[in-house]
């Protein structure tokens, strides 16, 4: 055993100790927080115009504050560009997050010197919690990649700007340097497809123990390496012990997955944003994602059910349930107040307070009124495959609302790695558990009104070719599971 494989476990008991004060104490922990931002932030321009000196509770707090998107927040964001201080939050940004906007274009997330630490912090405490848990310090001899966007980063007005995973590899640990792959020079390569086969041929002959990124685009890295070696990703490197993921569920790609490594590797999920780091998973065998409740954001939820309507219920983390799906909403020690980020979320335990990612507040399939999110169509889909044996590698779900004959239907854009052998049965299966878990569905089926779902295969990497075709290959890019229309997916029809 090495040094840093001796001296990890001790170290990560200790971490896990530590964390576990906040883990017991989370509603006052987060109370104390939001009195803490508020102070912070009461001599901002946001924090005169909002009445930060008046907040005196929480009801205080959701007077003062409304809720929020990008398109509200834009106006701050150009004063913090055109050179103003104290905008969001006191001095200016460290860095600007850039990410890509359904319908604002381009955000500029300001990421500040108290919020930056908190993304580094949360990532090592999950891999620390694994660590004291399993007792596998094994993976910390090994190599680690991490396959992330670019580190180059650009200026907006006087702050640097990049992607996140781009910016965060600006901050890796000193102790980790020597075993973080892949170099800085292959990390910067812009085209993903380049990048990847890049990332093979350094990492081909490396002893690697730790592999990290989306779901998808590692997926086109385990198919780079078994093509040009004929061998499975076990048999590369028998000492991949670990895979840590997060930006999408895994379970659809699992069972490729683990067909391509050859075996069952420990996993760990992630719940990293741009706005902050909101979760991780800290046990293997507990559900969901411990909520990070003292690195710098005070959350609120709002019922996904009333998020649209007029007045709709806003809780602190005091009064959540679980089993609700919520609107999850940040208030953040880089300025960013009342935030809807556009995730769902639901509690599968308040003791300590962990959650599952269940979709997004906009990302449904509601042409008809019965709101189908991912988080069932996900289910309906993993219960399908373990019925009928088959592999998914992606998936998307999109409402034919004027068909060319018969009732409106949803149909559902599947690449399969291993199609069913009676597509029709797979189908009928996927519908029958989908009207399980969405009543209103199973209203609209059993009334008539909606057709049965129809599966339209998507050929070998189509939804990559989409993805390329529009720009967004590779990186924290991903195709959304579900829309409203059908601009994906009379795209992805052509593939």
């Amino acid at each position: 055993m090495g040094i840093k494989a001796s001296l990890s476990l001790p170290f990560a008991k200790f971490i896990v100790t530590k964390n576990s004060r906040w883990k017991k104490n989370a509603v006052k922990v987060q109370q104390k927080l939001m009195f803490k931002l508020i102070e912070q932030a009461k001599k901002t321009k946001f924090g005169r115009e909002h009445n930060f000196s008046k907040i005196r509770n929480y009801s205080n707090f959701k007077m003062q504050i409304p809720i929020r998107d990008y398109e509200s927040l834009k106006g701050y964001v150009s004063h913090i560009i055109d050179g103003e201080k104290d905008v969001l939050w006191p001095g200016k940004p460290l860095y600007f997050c850039k990410t890509s906007g359904t319908t604002s274009g381009e955000k500029y997330i300001p990421i500040s010197k108290e919020s930056m630490p908190n993304q580094i912090t949360a990532a090592r405490d999950a891999i620390l919690s694994y660590v004291a848990e399993t007792k596998n310090t094994s993976i910390v001899n090994g190599k680690m990649i991490f396959l992330q966007g670019s580190p180059k980063l650009t200026k907006t007005g006087d702050i640097l700007t990049g992607r996140l995973s781009g910016i965060v590899a600006h901050h890796i640990p000193v102790y980790l340097t020597k075993n973080r792959l892949p170099s800085f020079e292959t990390n910067c390569i812009e085209d993903w497809e380049m990048k990847v086969d890049a990332i093979v041929d350094e990492t081909l002959a490396e002893n690697m123990s730790l592999i990290s990124g989306i779901p998808p685009w590692v997926q086109m890295y385990f198919e780079k390496l078994q093509k040009k070696t004929g061998k499975l990703i076990k048999s590369i490197f028998p000492k991949f012990d670990l895979f840590i993921y997060g930006g999408v569920n895994y379970e659809p790609y699992r069972k490729s997955f683990e067909k391509l490594i050859g075996k069952q590797v420990d996993g760990i999920e992630l719940y990293p944003a741009s706005e902050g780091f909101i979760a991780y998973q800290d046990s293997q065998t507990e559900e969901g994602m411990l909520l990070c409740v003292n690195h710098g954001i005070f959350y609120e939820f709002i019922p996904s059910e009333e998020f649209f309507n007029k007045n709709p219920t806003r809780i602190s983390l005091e009064d959540v349930e679980v089993g609700v799906n919520y609107a999850i909403i940040l208030n953040t020690n880089a300025g960013l107040w009342g935030y809807n980020i556009g995730d769902t979320i639901k509690f599968v335990s308040i003791n300590p307070y962990r959650i599952i990612v269940s979709g997004r507040i906009k990302h449904f399939t509601s042409a008809f009124g019965e709101h189908v999110i991912a988080e069932e169509v996900e289910k309906s889909l993993k219960e399908t495959i373990e019925i009928l044996t088959s592999e998914v590698n992606e998936f998307h779900v999109a409402p034919q609302v004027n068909p060319v004959e018969g009732l409106p239907y949803h149909e559902w854009l599947i690449e399969f790695e291993k199609e069913p052998e009676d597509l029709n049965k797979f189908g009928v299966e996927i519908d029958k558990t989908l009207q399980k878990y969405n009543s209103y569905y199973k209203d609209l089926i059993t009334g008539g009104i909606l057709n049965p779902l129809k599966i339209t295969p998507i050929s070998k990497n189509g939804f990559r070719e989409y993805m390329k075709s529009i720009g967004k290959l590779g990186g924290q890019n991903k195709v959304p599971r579900l829309a409203n229309d059908r601009k994906i997916a009379d795209k992805l029809i052509v593939f």
